[in-house]
Parts: structure tokens; sequence; C-alpha cells
């Protein structure tokens, strides 16, 4: 995959989010794309995979389509103008319906706390309270299919709203902590739930991104950073 269009490194967390879709799915949604990154990972790792990406960004949805284009996906990823956290009429109105993926990812925006950007659309890509990250939750569970997976990735620090969102929509939900380095606290979880399941939770035991010291990924995270392996979770 080429680097996406974005004028900086591609998160780590979009990466992981991407690589984190489950083989055999058909249609992903891409939640607040953003420029692409999770979204045009899942479809490189799923050949029979196609792909809507939305975000209410208008210039981050024309950095995720030239990014589409660039990696020869343009004819699998379908470009949404979405607000995630409208009314379901306006979403439905934009092109955007329920049921129908049997993935969707999202990658929220974070920074509850703290001075919001200048930009508008660089604070509301950053900032968002426990009231909107649910209405994230809400709307991907009316947009997966029954049966589909639900795959969120979002800092520690705000897992107590994120659990009670998945809680209340999903079975079989799984959580795999997320630590930079061996034995420090996670600073970040992936969370999967599925819908209309009535499966029991699972916590997963914590992975590091990196050894003991140093910069280099630990063999798993460097796979799956180069693009040659998906999350095994």
């Amino acid at each position: 995959m080429s680097q996406p269009r974005n004028g900086f490194r591609a998160g780590l967390d979009s990466v992981l989010l991407g690589a984190a879709v489950s083989a055999g799915r058909q249609t992903l949604l891409d939640l607040g794309c953003g420029v692409g990154t999770a979204g045009l990972v899942a479809l490189c790792h799923n050949p029979q995979l196609r792909a809507t990406l939305v975000d209410q960004n208008a210039e981050m949805l024309a950095l995720a389509a030239a990014n589409l284009a660039d990696n020869g996906l343009s004819d699998r990823g379908h470009i949404l103008n979405v607000d995630v956290t409208a009314k379901g009429s306006l979403r439905h109105a934009a092109g955007l319906g329920d049921n129908g993926h049997d993935v969707v990812i999202a990658n929220p925006p974070f920074f509850s706390d703290g001075t919001l950007a200048d930009d508008a659309g660089r604070a509301g890509s950053r900032h968002m309270d426990a009231a909107a990250l649910d209405l994230w939750i809400k709307t991907a569970a009316g947009c997966a299919a029954p049966g589909g997976e639900v795959i969120f990735v979002y800092p520690t620090t705000s897992l107590s709203p994120l659990l009670a969102g998945f809680e209340q929509r999903f079975g079989a939900l799984t959580i795999l902590p997320l630590s930079p380095r061996p034995g420090a606290a996670a600073s970040r979880v992936l969370i999967r739930g599925i819908k209309g399941s009535r499966a029991p939770l699972v916590l997963l035991a914590n992975r590091a991104l990196h050894g003991e010291d140093g910069r280099d990924f630990a063999p798993e995270f460097d796979a799956i950073f180069r693009g040659s392996a998906r999350l095994d979770w």
C-alpha cells in the first residue's frame, strides 16, 4: 500500500484497526475514515472485500479517494460525506443505510479533555465526549448486518463508556489491550462485538507493541505495520 496522502505518517491505530478485520467479510463500513488508512489496510488484506468510507470532512474524503486511486482500489471503495452522529433520517438521505455491512470499523475522536484545536475540522477529529461516543456506537450498530462484527480502537482512559455502549448493543465482546512495552499499562484497546450474539465477553491478554527497550516493534506488530500480516485475535 502506498503512503497515504495525509502529509504525515499514517496512524498506527488505523493500521491495527484495518488489520483486525476478520477474513471472509464481504462489505466493510469505515466510520470517520479520515484519509482512509484503516479501510485501505482492510481492503489489501481481504481481496473479496468492498468498502464504504464515511467522514464529514470533505478534505479528508478527497484524500481518501486519492489514496484509493493510488492503490488501485477505487473500484472496491465508495466515499460518502456523512456525519456519523447525525440522526438516522439524515444519514439515510446521504446514502448510509441500516443493516448493510458485515463489518463496521471506527477509530473515533478522543482527547475529551484539553484545549480544542483552532481549526473546526481538526477539533472535530480530536474531541468527543461520552455522549457523542455512544452515538458512534449506535450508528455502528444500526449499520451492521445481523451477525456482523463491529470493531473500534480507543484509548483505555475512555474504556468505561466504550464498553458500556458495546455491552448495550452487541454480544461476543472481545477486548484486546495494547501497551507500549512489556509490563507497561495498556494505553489502547481494540474491542470487537457481534450484532445479535449472546456469547459472553472475552478479555485477552495484554500485548506489547515494542520490546523492553529500543524503538523496534515486536515481531507480531512489525509484520502488521509492514503489511505482511493481519492481527490475530
